[in-house]
């Protein structure tokens, strides 16, 4: 009965475009041609992994939706799924929804620019909390297909607010925003700077606008506890043994188009 209720819906919006001269395409929320595919990505985030990005130097998983927020893609940098964190998976993906979930035509997040405003205190506060990952669709199986480019999240809506870097917006030479892509596996600092190489490897960060001087780019500038613009979409620095070794890398990435 449901499929007929369909058809004929189906068939009065035909019959309506037509009479109003208008086509009228229902939208395909799993459509994922203006997205890179999923070899182009692990192409990408390959080569993004392979150039000095501050962090422990490990393997990351890489994620990108469309910009209905479904997964089109997954892949991984290391020789098998066992080579990075199994919980930066899911992660990837994540990151990738909050920055589709978050960017619009004309102004970019990133991930990263959301971590101070979600701080109490913040103005977003509260905003990590909201759309809920999609457990049935990040952990069903089969395991053995993660990352590869039958992943079991390929082709589901993932959900899920992620706070800090490895998030970004992805727009093409048009200017057009058509999804997100995702990465994770290293300290924040670290997968936003290879999300950025990866972006911009992908040839997807023409970039219109966004909250920093390199529009979404992470910014170190203090915490939201000094408010203005800067500070407010800031990111802490992420240190090992109490050593600044990303900032001046995250500074220097190449600048959006």
């Amino acid at each position: 009965m449901k499929k007929s209720v369909a058809f004929v819906t189906g068939l009065a919006l035909v019959a309506f475009g037509a009479l109003s001269g208008r086509t009228i395409r229902a939208a395909s929320s799993g459509d994922c041609s203006q997205v890179p595919t999923q070899s182009q990505l692990k192409e990408a985030l390959t080569t993004a992994r392979g150039v000095a990005n501050g962090g422990f130097n490990l393997d990351m998983w890489g994620s990108i939706v469309n910009r209905d927020g479904i997964v089109c893609a997954v892949a991984f940098t290391g020789s098998d799924r066992g080579s990075e964190w199994p919980g930066s998976r899911v992660i990837s993906a994540q990151k990738a929804n909050t920055a589709n979930s978050f960017s619009l035509p004309g102004l970019a997040l990133s991930t990263a620019n959301l971590w101070a405003a979600v701080q109490p205190g913040g103005s977003l506060f509260g905003l990590q909390e909201s759309n809920p990952v999609d457990t049935g669709a990040a952990y069903k199986g089969p395991s053995t297909n993660f990352g590869l480019p039958n992943d079991p999240m390929v082709g589901s809506k993932i959900g899920g607010v992620n706070v800090f870097g490895g998030g970004l917006a992805l727009y093409n030479s048009s200017g057009t925003l058509v999804g997100a892509v995702g990465v994770s596996g290293d300290t924040s600092c670290a997968d936003h700077n290879i999300a950025w190489r990866t972006r911009h490897n992908l040839n997807m960060d023409f970039v219109p606008a966004g909250v920093g001087a390199m529009k979404d780019n992470i910014n170190y500038q203090g915490l939201v506890s000094v408010p203005s613009l800067a500070n407010d979409f800031s990111h802490p620095i992420c240190k090992i043994a109490g050593v600044d070794g990303v900032s001046a890398i995250s500074a220097a990435l190449p600048p959006p188009q």
